[in-house]
């Protein structure tokens, strides 16, 4: 399994985006959540946007439904990699759950890269459950050592989860029509980005890739005879 690419590639972008859960738990815990509560939201919300959208608007003094709303707003997008998702991994009973949950920017993105259908599974399953693991026990280590480590930004921690989204996207900006496709949703986020809500830029992004993408593999029409 291990000689997988795809797993290979999996597990090496869990490590690089599990690092930065420790800006999560130290901010966490510096907007007043305890130390159970910041493992609590990693392990059930698990999607990093919408956490720290929560903890966001904790440390501004707003409301926890302010904050749940606005993360909810950015945790739409993986509704939106669901429905591509769902074709390729096919699974069954409890893994369909699980695979709901791991379900994430990392996993979709890893899954996308590859042209084999086994390995956009093992894809999948290798980035999301490493992600998984790494960003709550790092979540628990940021919540514990809080103002100890500063500011995550001096370790390059914000930085791990970008270098690995480039290295995936990368190669298939290759291909003109994906990078179209890229250029196209980059666009509706920018021009949405000064007037819409915080999560709906991201959203609006998914959508019109994930439209782009139906146009383009959508089964061509037949005229009736």
């Amino acid at each position: 399994m291990l000689r997988s690419p795809a797993v290979r590639q999996g597990l090496s972008v869990g490590v690089a985006t599990g690092l930065y859960g420790i800006s999560f738990g130290a901010l966490a815990t510096a907007a007043g959540l305890s130390v159970w509560q910041a493992c609590l939201l990693s392990a059930v919300m698990f999607t990093g946007g919408s956490q720290f959208a929560v903890v966001g608007v904790l440390a501004a003094g707003g409301a926890p439904v302010a904050g749940f709303a606005s993360a909810t707003l950015l945790g739409l997008r993986n509704a939106v990699y669901g429905l591509q998702l769902a074709p390729r991994l096919r699974p069954r009973g409890w893994r369909r759950l699980l695979a709901a949950h791991l379900t994430i920017d990392e996993s979709a993105a890893v899954s996308a890269a590859q042209d084999d259908a086994d390995e956009a599974r093992w894809g999948f399953w290798a980035a999301g459950l490493g992600v998984f693991v790494c960003w709550n026990a790092t979540t628990l280590g940021g919540a514990v050592l809080g103002d100890a480590l500063g500011d995550p930004r001096r370790w390059g921690l914000d930085g791990a989860a970008a270098a690995a989204f480039l290295a995936l996207l990368w190669p298939r900006l290759r291909r003109r029509e994906t990078a179209a496709v890229a250029a196209a949703a980059a666009l509706v986020a920018v021009l949405t980005l000064p007037v819409a809500p915080a999560g709906v830029p991201v959203l609006a992004a998914a959508l019109v890739a994930a439209a782009l993408g139906w146009w383009r593999t959508r089964p061509a029409r037949r005229d009736a005879p």
